[in-house]
């Protein structure tokens, strides 16, 4: 009875090795760690910044802080980190759009843990306004979590270049 146990378990580390984290050779740019939990013997929880910029809208990058686990199980990347994301947005440049989005897409994607849960930031555009909405939140396989951050970003003018309207660019 302990070896169909023991197997199972040497399955899921080696497949938490193989796979690792789930961001791409192109994703976010980690900014700094900071640790929040000393352990003794394995690695501490920490808080981490990252940097992205968006895939649509050139001129704007998000930094996102996301919790990560330590001890064992976030060693070996099998830890189901918490859904406590905080998210903030910022024009850095002139603004050019490189294609039609709709309300709601997804502009980055990761997964929080092993198989069940993910976290994802989304972009959106508030017409009367003129600014870009991004919301960050998780969801689970079985049940989303209602924790969620929101940053907008007010599409400006920027040198001589006029602002664009981002209700030109959504689709439909």
């Amino acid at each position: 009875m302990i070896a169909p146990l023991r197997i199972a378990a040497c399955l899921i580390v080696a497949m938490a090795a193989v796979s690792g984290p789930a961001r791409s050779a192109d994703g976010p740019d980690l900014i700094f760690r900071k640790s929040t939990v000393f352990k003794l013997l394995t690695p501490n929880d920490k808080l981490a910044t990252y940097g992205l910029d968006d895939p649509v809208v050139e001129g704007v990058a998000c930094h996102y802080t996301v919790p990560e686990r330590g001890g064992l199980a976030g060693m070996f990347g099998v830890a189901e980190e918490v859904s406590d994301v905080s998210l903030a947005c910022r024009q850095y440049g002139p603004i050019k759009f490189n294609g039609k989005f709709e309300q709601g897409d997804v502009v980055f994607s990761e997964r929080r843990s092993l198989i069940f849960k993910k976290m994802q930031i989304v972009r959106g555009c508030d017409e009367k306004r003129n600014v870009l909405v991004y919301m960050v939140y998780s969801d689970r396989l079985i049940e989303g979590s209602p924790k969620n951050s929101t940053s907008t970003v007010p599409i400006m003018p920027w040198g001589n270049n006029e602002a664009p309207r981002c209700e030109n660019w959504l689709k439909g």
